[in-house]
């Protein structure tokens, strides 16, 4: 296809997803130079670059960035690696076997995310099973404290997503040419061996796909932390999102909320920019 013909077809879709995209930063990048509440959101005050200053010297932002720094590095890695060894395992099994083993996987992805937590925070509640099975192997009862609550986030994050990756690379599984594992079988390759010299290869430009969005969603994450930790500061377990929340809908600081949030782009595309770079040279050596 020419590149006339592509950009013909699909300019009314870049066109709408930029405007989509520039209008709402634009705003945030406008609002976030203002200082601006409920009572003045008609008439704000122009403060220049005093709302980007206090939120990069707010200590309970940055204890928010280090929160979802940790969540990103701890759950990222175990959702995919979770996956991919899962996937695999579900390719070694019958067809019949395989889609109830799917569908069982699949429960944590496909309940909304904010019912998933409520149901997953009742495990842990005085009359939950967790909580039953803490007080009968330890004797004591299950605490919520700072570790135990981001503990608890960590470990939902991680159950929740893990069946994205799981299926993405079970699909990628199914096309892998079977010739080149028998080969490898003949050979006298060892399974991890055929696992780290053809399947891993063959999977990369999946995981790269799958890092990018995973990065994304990790970054924004709100749902099981608002649920979770119920906001409480003495968990200290705010991340940029559920703290960006606070200080526009309760503290009522749009200004402050908006330099946040134009702070957060900012972020991820730091996060996104050596991933998208990777692939893109991924790609133009597969030419």
């Amino acid at each position: 296809m020419k590149r006339s013909t592509f950009f013909r077809f699909a300019s009314p879709s870049i066109i709408i997803m930029t405007l989509l995209m520039v209008i709402p930063l634009g705003m945030a990048i406008y609002l976030g130079l203002h200082y601006m509440t409920y009572a003045n959101v008609t008439s704000p005050q122009f403060v220049g670059l005093r709302n980007y200053v206090n939120v990069l010297s707010d200590p309970r932002f940055w204890q928010s960035f280090r929160f979802t720094a940790l969540f990103i590095v701890v759950v990222v890695p175990a959702r995919m690696l979770i996956g991919f060894v899962i996937a695999l395992l579900l390719d070694q099994v019958s067809s019949l076997l395989r889609g109830i083993y799917l569908s069982i996987f699949l429960l944590p992805f496909i309940v909304v995310p904010v019912v998933g937590a409520i149901m997953f925070k009742q495990l842990f509640e005085a009359s939950g099973l967790v909580a039953w099975m803490y007080r009968e192997l330890l004797n004591q009862r299950f605490l919520y404290t700072e570790t135990s609550v981001k503990a608890l986030i960590l470990i939902h994050g991680v159950w929740q997503v893990a069946p994205y990756p799981l299926v993405t690379y079970f699909a990628g599984l199914q096309t892998l040419s079977q010739d080149l594992l028998e080969a490898a079988s003949i050979d006298g390759a060892s399974r991890w061996q055929k696992i780290r010299h053809i399947i891993i290869p063959h999977v990369s430009t999946l995981t790269i796909s799958l890092l990018l969005f995973s990065l994304m969603d990790a970054y924004r994450i709100f749902d099981n932390v608002f649920v979770l930790s119920g906001l409480n500061p003495v968990y200290k377990a705010d991340t940029i999102m559920t703290y960006t929340y606070q200080q526009a809908m309760k503290v009522q600081r749009l200004g402050k909320a908006n330099a946040m949030a134009v702070l957060t782009v900012v972020g991820i595309l730091v996060i996104l920019i050596p991933s998208l770079v990777q692939s893109y040279r991924e790609q133009i050596e597969e030419r």
